[in-house]
């Protein structure tokens, strides 16, 4: 029997997939989550065989969770359901340890088809990501820009919080460092990636899947 984890922040998907595997000889849900922070430690506990997981999550984004499970969980399958795709995205999710990727867009047949594989050993990716990939392949210029793969544990989840509009003090208190300590991880993470205000940092998460838009009431990080 395989044990699931499931990590989605829309209830409804997050209770469809439940369904998909429940129906599915051979599989036993045994955790299911729909926010970063806490999806990791309960996989981390649990020790799941097979995760579906989202790439947009709030407190900590799916790319974040599955780079920390791939480093501790190394038996742990990992197929990526999201909404969200692009070259750069999939580069960083597959780099990062996923072994597959399902759109949101695809039939519900290749969600269970990309459970199957992936849960088995082999690696699926939907129709509209396997193309991508193929082009990808093609036409390597073409996504040669820096990704979040430059940044450190740390820098990627402030990104993911200055996106999310969160000013550097409450940054330092989400993540209980120094207000210095956030100025200087921001100042990294911008000379890393040649961007040079909040606006720009904001595009290059959305555009990267760390976030999907502004979460909170508009402000100024400051």
């Amino acid at each position: 029997m395989k044990t699931v984890a499931i990590i989605e922040d829309q209830t409804a998907v997050r209770e469809m997939i439940a369904d998909i595997i429940r129906s599915t000889p051979g599989f036993e849900v045994i955790a299911e989550s729909g926010e970063g922070q806490e999806a990791l430690a309960i996989c981390l506990e649990q020790k799941p065989d097979f995760i579906v997981l989202d790439i947009m999550l709030p407190g900590l984004n799916g790319a974040e969770v599955l780079r920390r499970i791939a480093k501790q969980l190394r038996n742990t399958r990992v197929l990526v359901f999201s909404g969200y795709q692009n070259p750069s995205l999939v580069r960083e999710l597959l780099q990062a340890g996923a072994h597959g990727f399902v759109e949101k867009s695809a039939p519900l047949s290749e969600l269970r088809k990309g459970i199957d594989i992936v849960a088995n050993g082999g690696s699926y990716f939907g129709p509209e990501v396997a193309q991508m990939l193929r082009e990808a392949v093609l036409n390597p210029s073409a996504n040669s820009k820096k990704g979040v793969e430059v940044l450190t544990a740390r820098e990627r989840e402030i990104l993911q919080l200055i996106a999310e509009s969160y000013s550097t003090k409450e940054v330092a208190q989400k993540l209980s460092i120094s207000v210095k300590t956030a100025e200087n991880h921001r100042t990294n993470l911008m000379k890393k990636l040649d961007l040079h205000d909040v606006a720009s940092l904001t595009r290059f998460a959305i555009q990267h899947g760390l976030v999907e838009g502004m979460v909170r009431s508009p402000q100024q990080a400051v």
